[in-house]
């Protein structure tokens, strides 16, 4: 279960060069966990290099921010370099994690069986409980930074 107040699901994925990443590495720290459909999408870029430009407000305020999509590592890697993606990126290629989270996004773009995780942020508190969830069930939504903001500032 994904609701606000839970514990976060256990998984390890790899990042964009392979090497697998352990989300409860990151237990004792604050996590701004972003969900994004696909790599090289309009909003995706736009959403990214806004935490991209954020992400000293963050580690301020004690927050790891994360990204995941069902891309592949090497699509990721060249995301990352592209748009100079300063924070860690992860590869749910197998959908495993985007179903743990309930987020799926099917059909996506009207590709049959393309299935891609729906644009979701989730802030974890340093004890590994979700604090915040939103899910947009509309790929061109972007999330409302400020609340982001608000509420990762709150939790120091």
């Amino acid at each position: 279960m994904t609701d606000v107040g839970s514990n976060i699901p256990s998984f390890e994925l790899p990042d964009a060069d392979g090497k697998f990443v352990n989300i409860s590495e990151f237990k004792g720290k604050n996590i701004v966990l972003i969900f994004y459909p696909a790599a090289f999408t309009g909003v995706c870029k736009t959403e990214l290099c806004h935490f991209r430009d954020d992400l000293s407000k963050f580690s301020n305020m004690e927050a790891e921010v994360i990204g995941i999509s069902v891309d592949y590592p090497f699509s990721v890697k060249e995301f990352s370099t592209t748009n100079n993606i300063n924070f860690l990126l992860l590869c749910d290629y197998n959908k495993t994690v985007i179903k743990q989270f309930d987020i799926e996004f099917s059909d996506f773009f009207n590709l049959e069986g393309y299935t891609v995780a729906k644009r979701s942020v989730f802030i974890v508190d340093k004890a590994g409980i979700i604090q915040y969830k939103w899910i947009a069930d509309d790929p061109g939504q972007e999330p409302d930074y400020a609340e982001i903001d608000s509420k990762i500032s709150s939790m120091n």
